[in-house]
């Protein structure tokens, strides 16, 4: 047993510690996506072969990708160590090694840029409490010049070269691979390091920077095109879509558009793992999807980002064929993801309902989301009140993709429950300390957050896409007085609740003044809601009652006793702790016909 558990902690150490390191690469490269993107529009439109040939803007794209983008990842990955004078150090280094190469030099700037920072910021904490007071800028100046051209010589001669020697050899197995089409193999591991969250460190890490490299010489590369294909995903969810069941399938289609437009690729894991078997699917997708871009020879300009079909489309080089050849190669991974997916939904017979939340416990399990984090100690509920929060921040490593959305969920919420509130995502790296401040995180980088930004409020949701928690902290904010007490008393009320027989005697609900029944609804019980007001009326009927029932959301109750809202115990804190007036039962299985058969026949 406790070589088991040994085991298992090694191998979640192993799992945390690439994570991290797929962190560190993306957060150089993501914040500057926007550079690679203008270079590749740059280098689509003007280049000769482009779409708007012109050779005086084409003298653009080679100082871009030589210096420009080497650069901005060597400043973010030094910054994010020792702020503003450790990106100077590390882009003053990695000058060193683009000197010292002949090759676009990324790879060296992830090295450099970092090392860097490291460096400045080690010397700070040594020399600057004993710098004498009116020198520190003498010292300061001097001492990060220094430091930077020490690190830019060693770079010239010695990193610059194994850096350049190691890519080569990184290229020549690329080319070689792709020359006997074996490069569709890549994605038996992409496919399924995407769902495990490894995708960071596979696509930011790797292809980026071969594919660069690959780009500038042929104009194009496929390397862009292995880990942001969203066809694996979207056949999966088609199918989810046409053959699934329950909830799965009643989310499934707004999860297209999320999959495929918006390109956040996260929100097709829960479906996958839920079903592991459909791993198959997406690691035939891919195979499938590689093999058709390489046979017909497709390859984008830039690494597109996120991984939407309209980034893709943007990043795709000049012509017709080019463009055939991504829309089939997407196309062909699509079909097969989907028709393997449905083999496999038309044979299982599993509670689809359990197995979504099985899968989505999953992913959360996987990004170490076990635990709500507070602030210092203090309970997150307890000081959501009006007025103590002005801006609410998303923050995740790279601050883009889930966060972005996670943030216009919560906007959209905030904003309908008449809160005049700023809401916005960053990166971890970005944040500042400052008063007012609530940081929503992910439990994994919690702590991270939690180090930025001490004096913040910081609340860890489960999935940035899909999460109660945000009906609680909009219900926090908008309830000037929330304290912990509230919320004990509010969870004991709730527990008394459901450990009684459910009679209706022993409810504490004026059921004379009761005219409409409510069911509420957040961003993770959407289909069991449904089904609970289905099982609902169809009680209704039997007994012959007619009184308006309705599925709505939480800021959308009249807070008034002639409403009775039937709602689980979670549910149900959210609610009192919101509304005053309106009356709530506790139920222990809302969709138990007997429980509601007994609620019924109280009703007038």
């Amino acid at each position: 047993m406790e070589n088991t558990a040994t085991s298992t902690k090694k191998k979640s150490s192993l799992k945390t510690k690439v994570q991290r390191l797929g962190s560190a690469l993306s957060n150089m490269v993501m914040p500057n996506i926007g550079a690679f993107i203008a270079w590749g529009l740059i280098t689509a439109l003007f280049m000769a072969t482009g779409w708007l040939p012109n050779a005086h803007l084409a003298k653009l794209i080679t100082p871009m990708v030589t210096y420009l983008l080497p650069l901005l990842i060597a400043f973010t990955g030094g910054s994010s160590i020792a702020g503003h004078r450790g990106g100077v150090v590390g882009a003053i280094a990695t000058m060193g090694v683009i000197v010292g190469a002949n090759i676009p030099m990324f790879i060296g700037a992830m090295l450099m840029g970092p090392l860097g920072g490291w460096c400045i910021k080690k010397w700070d904490d040594r020399v600057q409490p004993h710098i004498r007071q009116g020198f520190e800028m003498l010292v300061n100046n001097f001492s990060s010049g220094i430091i930077g051209m020490l690190l830019a010589i060693i770079g010239c001669y010695a990193i610059g070269p194994v850096v350049t020697t190691a890519s080569g050899w990184l290229a020549t197995g690329v080319d070689y691979i792709i020359s006997i089409h074996l490069i569709p193999l890549a994605n038996i591991f992409i496919e399924p390091a995407k769902v495990l969250f490894l995708n960071n460190a596979i696509n930011q890490g790797i292809l980026t920077p071969l594919g660069i490299q690959q780009a500038a010489k042929a104009g194009k590369s496929i390397l862009f095109l292995l880990e942001p294909d969203p066809g694996p995903g979207l056949g999966v969810l088609l199918a989810f879509s046409i053959f699934g069941k329950g909830t799965a399938k009643a989310s499934a289609p707004s999860a297209i558009i999320i999959q495929f437009f918006g390109g956040i690729h996260e929100i097709y894991f829960p479906y996958i793992l839920m079903k592991p078997a459909l791993f198959l699917s997406v690691i035939a997708g891919g195979v499938t999807g590689t093999f058709t871009f390489s046979m017909l020879g497709a390859g984008l300009k830039a690494s597109p980002s996120p991984g939407s079909i309209i980034s893709i489309l943007l990043m795709t080089p000049k012509g017709i064929g080019n463009f055939v050849a991504v829309l089939t190669g997407v196309a062909a991974a699509t079909i097969v993801s989907f028709l393997i997916s449905m083999v496999i939904l038309r044979r299982d017979k599993t509670d689809p309902d359990a197995a979504l939340e099985a899968g989505q416990a999953q992913v959360d399990a996987m990004k170490g989301n076990t635990k709500p984090q507070a602030s210092n100690g203090k309970d997150a509920k307890a000081i959501l009140s009006g007025g103590t929060v002005s801006k609410i921040i998303f923050a995740c490593d790279a601050g883009m993709g889930s966060s972005a959305m996670g943030a216009s969920i919560l906007r959209d919420k905030v904003k309908k429950a008449g809160l005049d509130l700023s809401v916005t995502n960053t990166a971890i790296s970005n944040l500042k300390d400052e008063s007012g401040l609530l940081v929503v995180t992910q439990e994994e980088l919690a702590d991270r957050a939690l180090k930025k930004t001490p004096d913040a409020v910081h609340v860890s949701v489960e999935n940035f896409l899909n999460s109660p928690k945000y009906d609680e902290i909009v219900a926090g904010l908008k309830t000037k007085e929330v304290t912990a007490d509230d919320e004990t008393s509010t969870e004991n009320a709730a527990q008394d609740s459901t450990t009684k027989e459910t009679d209706a005697s022993a409810y504490k609900v004026d059921f004379s003044k009761v005219t409409e029944v409510d069911f509420v609804h957040h961003d993770q019980n959407v289909g069991s809601a449904t089904m609970a007001l289905s099982t609902f009326k169809t009680a209704l009927k039997k007994n012959d009652k007619k009184i308006t029932a309705r599925n709505v959301a939480v800021n959308d109750l009249e807070d008034k006793p002639e409403v009775l809202v039937l709602a689980s115990r979670e549910t149900a804190k959210r609610i009192k702790s919101q509304f005053a007036d309106l009356q709530v039962i506790v139920m222990s299985n809302l969709l138990d016909p007997a429980e509601y058969d007994k609620i019924i026949s109280e009703l007038k």
